[in-house]
């Protein structure tokens, strides 16, 4: 059963979890002195994080869900009998809408946890300081970044310095006092803490680190965040990084473009992947979007033909939909129990493209290049140049159904279903119960 913190309210959340990975103590609230005073317990807390980061609201599947929804534009359908997520679907949200809720808070709870642990660095074995540093920060800056996306005016609208972000919240929160009440920075504030974290991450990270964040993930992620904010160079050079170091140490783009999902276990082409197995783990990606004849439900999400018309013959994209409980299917999410990928080595390569297009540079390679790697494997001819429409194009096809659409919608200026990338309903509500706890600091987006 999930567990849920409001970041008003506290209530000594450090060890909030959805299954067993984290069971130090009996209780929510521990002792600071008993949990966070060993390496070992610190350590614990860590696995915490990614326990937390991994919930069904988070990079469990609903954070690319939500995207996906919102940017549907005709192509996608949400045919679900949950409200919720029809209301992100229809861009009606209600302030009570209770998986928008639940992002929050568990995003808060993520954020809490890395508070602590990095509250309690110092105790680390020195060996290990600057890996578990790099990492807390690496889960803080995406946590920070995924909420002020979703809860803020995306950085293409304007006025960074003076729209509404979201709190950030930065030191270990253990009880309830007048800082538990914390205003929203602006969106500009908050962008610059994402960038310090995942800066200071990715300088800490190790090139390695089994299925947890590395180097080139942290790398991965400041891309995202540079292009957000239209920064094309750093978008270049951090995606220029990433491919750098991760191709040095075994990752590779898989064979096939279906080899890259339905995994039990990670593959070359994961730079960041949750893992999942009947055992462990969340994957509402596959919930909501398989079918009863695979483990999912009733096939919440279909894929229409004004996305499907978007392939041309021989595309293996298109090959993996297929048509199941009425409709078609995303192949990607079909099979029950495996891997979901956050950040797969395909995307550094879109994004290096698109960046040393807009700047006029051939950074790491040309652009033309790197989009053909990815027309290549699957199963497309070489162009022999490119303009920004054919990368746009690559990049929505090489990434459909994977969490990226609304963030892209909105950072290119485009509309979804009629609404403009910059329009109230094209923001999450702040959760009503926060802004009824938070004794008038937090203030409720526009619209709403």
């Amino acid at each position: 059963m999930k567990k849920y913190i409001s970041i008003v309210f506290a209530l000594g959340v450090l060890f909030t979890s959805c299954d067993k990975k984290l069971d130090i103590f009996p209780e929510d609230s521990v002792a600071d002195e008993i949990a966070l005073t060993t390496d070992v317990n610190v350590k614990k807390v860590l696995n915490g994080a990614y326990d937390a980061i991994s919930s069904a609201s988070l990079y469990g599947g609903d954070l690319f869900l939500f995207s996906e929804l919102l940017a549907a534009n005709g192509e996608i359908r949400w045919e679900g009998t949950f409200n919720q997520p029809r209301e992100i679907w229809l861009k009606s949200m209600l302030t009570t809408n209770s998986y928008v809720r639940d992002s929050w808070l568990d995003a808060y709870n993520t954020i809490n946890v890395c508070n602590n642990i990095l509250g309690a660095i110092n105790v680390v074995n020195t060996a290990d300081q600057n890996r578990v540093k790099g990492e807390a920060l690496f889960m803080r800056g995406a946590m920070f970044f995924e909420l002020v996306k979703f809860f803020a005016k995306p950085y293409s609208a304007g006025s960074v310095t003076s729209n509404p972000g979201i709190p950030l919240i930065l030191t270990p929160t253990r009880g309830i006092d007048q800082s538990s009440f914390v205003a929203r920075s602006t969106v500009e504030q908050v962008y610059t803490q994402i960038l310090a974290d995942l800066t200071e991450a990715e300088n800490l990270l190790p090139n390695t680190n089994s299925v947890y964040a590395t180097k080139p993930a942290a790398s991965a992620m400041l891309s995202r965040v540079y292009l957000q904010m239209e920064r094309f160079a750093d978008a270049r050079d951090a995606a220029n990084r990433g491919i750098t170091v991760a191709t040095a140490n075994g990752k590779s783009l898989a064979a096939s473009y279906a080899a890259a999902f339905n995994n039990s276990s990670n593959v070359a082409e994961y730079l960041l992947a949750i893992q999942v197995s009947a055992q462990d783990g969340s994957n509402d990606m596959h919930l909501f979007w398989s079918i009863p004849s695979y483990g999912g439900r009733d096939g919440d999400v279909s894929i229409q033909a004004s996305h499907t018309a978007l392939y041309s013959s021989g595309d293996a994209r298109l090959d993996l939909f297929y048509s199941g409980a009425g409709d078609v299917r995303s192949g990607k999410w079909q099979q029950q129990y495996k891997v979901l990928p956050v950040i797969r080595l395909a995307e550094l390569y879109l994004t290096r493209a698109e960046a040393n297009l807009r700047s006029s540079t051939s950074i790491g390679d040309s652009p033309v290049n790197d989009v053909n790697r990815i027309r290549n494997r699957a199963g497309l001819t070489s162009l022999g140049s490119v303009v920004l429409a054919d990368i746009l194009a690559e990049r929505k096809l090489e990434l459909a159904h994977e969490g990226h659409a609304v963030h892209d919608l909105k950072r290119l200026k485009q509309s979804a279903d009629g609404f403009a990338y910059n329009a109230d309903k094209m923001v999450f509500p702040i959760p009503q119960r926060e802004v009824d706890a938070s004794r008038g600091t937090l203030a409720q987006n526009s619209g709403y």
